[in-house]
């Protein structure tokens, strides 16, 4: 078995620590995992992507056309990273905009949220847009929107990893004050995803 997750957004977005729930989760479950993560500039909202990779791999670099799962934290990352995708990949995508420095200078441009997701059904069968933000904030604070959209990634019907062992790992890799709000959101995460999947 094999299972490709890619993971982006940009920095602040919670893209490394969603890939490190993930990581513990595969571990407890006695599941392989491989990831590969790339800073850039993170601490300044720059892009910052992690490849995971679950199962009978070797490296932790997801070929071309090879991601299964995609859970992207801002709506023009997930149409940057179409060349890892296929037709069969699953996108779960935040739709909240961070509009670039670039675009907002006017050096660049940038689209709405809705075009990037319609740009992402012309490749892809499934795309999930979760307004994971207003979730979040429903439940405390945007800052838990990550574990929306893992949620709904971990409802997907081929998803390898068991939700018992995710919610043991959000226990272990967040603050004591922090584990339940983002218990919470995970789950509303998956119930949300568990109705779109009916």
């Amino acid at each position: 078995m094999q299972y490709n997750i890619y993971i982006t957004g940009v920095g602040g977005q919670g893209v490394v620590k969603t890939s490190i729930v993930i990581g513990q989760a595969c571990i407890k479950q006695g599941l392989n995992v491989v990831t590969s993560e790339i800073h850039g500039m993170s601490q300044r909202g720059g892009v910052v992507p992690v490849e995971v990779r679950i199962g009978d791999v070797n490296g932790p670099i997801i070929k071309n056309g090879s991601v299964d799962l995609l859970l992207s934290f801002e709506p023009l990352e997930a149409v940057r990273a179409l060349p890892k995708l296929n037709e069969n990949t699953v996108a779960v995508v935040n739709t909240e905009e961070i509009v670039p420095f670039t675009a907002s200078l006017g050096i660049s441009k940038y689209l709405s949220s809705k075009e990037y997701i319609d740009e992402l059904k012309k490749y892809l069968k499934v795309v999930i847009p979760v307004n994971a933000e207003a979730i979040a904030k429903e439940i405390h604070d945007s800052i838990v929107s990550n574990m929306v959209i893992l949620g709904v990634g971990a409802s997907v019907p081929n998803f390898p990893i068991e939700k018992e062992y995710v919610i043991d790992a959000i226990k272990e890799s967040f603050k004591p004050q922090y584990v339940n709000l983002n218990i919470k959101a995970f789950e509303r995460g998956y119930e949300l995803g568990k109705e779109y999947f009916k």
